[in-house]
């Protein structure tokens, strides 16, 4: 039945054969690549990553306290029995997100399609990070609060994120910003995503992901920082467990030089070592169910 919708389809969606057949092509690739995501691996892997541009031996001259947290989270962790890695944004080199998917949902690819993987437009987010992420089961995100807000590094970090949430193989791998094309793809995914399938349409390949949240800062500015975390890591499909959240903030009526005393002090050390255990005690649970449970709409994105 399907098949005959899809092939009157192709006056609809105004094009030929050979083009709704590379729809399906991609399709099929996407299901496959889901599948894979579904696979469950043994152990857990625990990404941290740190979002601040300070380094004791950079022109800062002071090491980062929302990552001094973020270590001692991924040491309990590491104790809890996951394998740890910690990422500096600072020591990558990540390019900005052209915001290709504003012009359409299929316009933004996975791989990356404005800087592709192994090729000299290619930074250290395609080459390197998008990887890790892919293995991890936790991650975890430290930001100091700079202006009220999340780091820049992060930011652009989770900007380039988007290419995992969703984003397809380019319906044409000559000409990928095929606006007119692009825009059909997505037509196509809006007209025959099968929500009992996982990965017929838009694949977000974050869901099931265990994340926490570390904050730090000196300022009144770590809620808002935490508020817009949560909002885009849940919508990309991370799961929170209780008490995966902190924030590390000094009075203002303090000087700044005496918030590294403070900040990494035992009290904020401790809810560092209960976010990992709350986070792997997620993660441990979320592997006894399968990923494909929660629900979402993967005709839209």
């Amino acid at each position: 039945m399907i098949k005959n919708i899809e092939k009157n389809s192709i006056d609809v969606l105004d094009v030929d054969k050979k083009t709704m057949a590379r729809f399906q092509a991609i399709r099929k690739q996407t299901i496959s690549e889901a599948k894979s995501l579904l696979k469950v691996k043994k152990g857990v892997v625990a990404l941290g990553i740190s979002g601040s541009a300070r380094d004791e031996f950079d022109m800062a001259a002071e090491s980062s306290n929302s990552e001094f947290l973020l270590k001692e989270c991924l040491g309990e962790l590491n104790r809890l029995g996951a394998k740890t890695e910690l990422v500096a944004l600072r020591k990558y080199n990540i390019k900005p997100c052209k915001a290709c998917y504003s012009t359409s949902n299929t316009q933004c690819h996975f791989p990356c399609s404005c800087y592709p993987k192994g090729t000299p437009l290619g930074d250290d987010m395609s080459n390197v990070l998008y990887d890790k992420l892919l293995a991890a089961d936790i991650v975890i995100w430290a930001t100091p609060v700079n202006n009220f807000k999340i780091s820049s590094l992060l930011s652009l970090f989770i900007d380039r994120c988007i290419s995992l949430d969703g984003s397809l193989s380019p319906a044409d791998p000559k000409a990928t910003k095929n606006k007119e094309l692009n825009i059909k793809h997505a037509q196509f995914i809006n007209n025959f995503a099968d929500r009992k399938v996982f990965g017929s349409g838009f694949l977000r390949r974050f869901v099931g992901k265990t994340a926490g949240i570390i904050v730090t800062g000196h300022e009144a500015g770590a809620s808002l920082a935490i508020s817009s975390l949560f909002m885009t890591l849940n919508s990309y499909g991370f799961v929170f467990p209780a008490w995966s959240v902190m924030y590390a903030v000094n009075s203002i009526l303090d000087l700044t030089s005496d918030d590294k005393a403070k900040l990494t002090s035992q009290p904020y050390v401790n809810e560092a070592h209960d976010i990992a255990n709350n986070t792997f005690v997620m993660a441990k649970e979320l592997k006894k169910l399968s990923k494909n449970m929660w629900s979402d709409n993967p005709s839209t994105n």
